[in-house]
């Protein structure tokens, strides 16, 4: 079964950066498409263009940013029946006339598939998404929520993207972002935390405001991350911080608290921006300095970017499709460990299940269920 944002089936390779020194001596090979720059006393120490799946560095396996125009719903969640012609229907990742169906065949997303040894950080800015898994749990987030979830030894889940609204366009924006476990975690019980919009701290300022899903700012403490994360470890300062400038406007990004952490920024809204007076052209990664505090600057228009922070795991990556392991025989097990078990089977009658008119809430193992606010 295929994963998050896979176009090609269950085999996916990361694009994956290797961050350079301060001083621009490649720290391993990089990625063939990035730009090495190594100038002194320039922040920035590469550049990426970013596609439809951006390149991430260790402690990060993957980032992909949906931005779904779904029109109306048809009344059962899904968009207009003939509005599916001439799609490529199980594997549409083809954004005609704005918007994919993933692997939805009736209802946009993702149908039930495995997870073995990371974790999936999901933080929805539009939209609902629609979760149920093998462990007996569902949800339904988004509007600002983000869910962060531990696969450690194995979970079956579904991500479905209801259409709700029948007499308007459904937009759905989300950020895809896949944590790595290190071997010591790799294994553990499957779990997941909630972090509604209200729980989520936001640092308003003149010019703009960060929205800090994990990581401190100086004060600003976000909710905890499930307890295996390595996001739960604070010496591996992991942050995910999204920054929404006015033109002209800037902020101050500090300096991590050790040495070692990689910083990512990805600017995907907007038109320039400027990184420690460092310019980017739109639609553009950079692996930045983090020992150092950095201005960001928006240009002539606002502009939006996301930054992924934390101090590499550090061990080899063995991945297959939803697997992430240590080594090949890992992903041979994990195959062999599904195929037995199913990761707890799949107890839904649909692969793809939509939770009718609910509003946002969780449901987890074991009874306790918890709504917004």
């Amino acid at each position: 079964m295929s994963s998050w944002a896979e176009p090609e089936g269950s085999t996916r390779v990361a694009t994956r950066l290797v961050p350079v020194s301060a001083h621009g001596a490649p720290a391993g090979r990089t990625h063939e498409a990035s730009h090495s720059l190594g100038v002194m006393n320039d922040p920035v120490l590469q550049e990426v263009p970013l596609g439809f799946q951006w390149p991430t560095i260790d402690p990060f396996l993957f980032c992909v940013h949906h931005l779904d125009k779904y029109p109306a719903g048809n009344g059962n969640f899904g968009p207009d029946p003939s509005t599916l012609e001439g799609r490529e229907i199980g594997n549409d990742f083809e954004p005609r006339d704005g918007w994919r169906m993933y692997h939805g065949s009736e209802v946009p997303g993702f149908p039930h598939h495995p997870h073995r040894g990371f974790e999936t950080v999901t933080v929805v800015r539009q939209g609902l998404i629609d979760h149920s898994d093998s462990l007996g749990a569902i949800a339904r987030f988004g509007r600002g929520d983000t869910q962060w979830l531990t696969a450690g030894s194995g979970i079956v889940h579904s991500e479905m993207f209801p259409l709700v609204d029948t007499d308007a366009p459904n937009p759905t924006e989300l950020f895809q972002i896949w944590l790595n476990l290190p071997a010591a975690d790799k294994m553990v019980d499957p779990y997941f935390t909630m972090l509604w919009a209200n729980d989520i701290p936001v640092i308003e300022f003149p010019g703009g405001s960060v929205t800090v899903v994990a990581g401190s700012i100086g004060d600003t403490k976000p909710a905890s991350p499930p307890p295996n994360s390595w996001a739960a470890r604070d010496d591996a300062e992991v942050a995910i911080w999204v920054v929404r400038l006015d033109a002209g406007a800037s902020w101050t990004m500090p300096r991590t608290r050790h040495e070692g952490v990689v910083r990512g920024v990805y600017f995907f809204e907007g038109d320039t921006m400027s990184i420690g007076g460092h310019e980017l052209a739109a639609s553009t990664g950079a692996v930045v300095d983090s020992e150092v505090e950095v201005e960001l600057r928006a240009g002539d228009s606002p502009i939006e970017c996301l930054i992924l922070q934390g101090r590499p795991i550090g061990e080899p990556v063995a991945q297959y499709g939803p697997f992430v392991m240590n080594t090949r025989a890992e992903i041979e097990q994990a195959f062999a460990d599904y195929q037995r078990t199913g990761f707890g089977g799949w107890p839904w009658d649909d692969d793809g299940p939509v939770h009718g008119d609910e509003d946002r809430f969780a449901h987890h193992p074991g009874g306790f269920v918890e709504h917004p606010g």
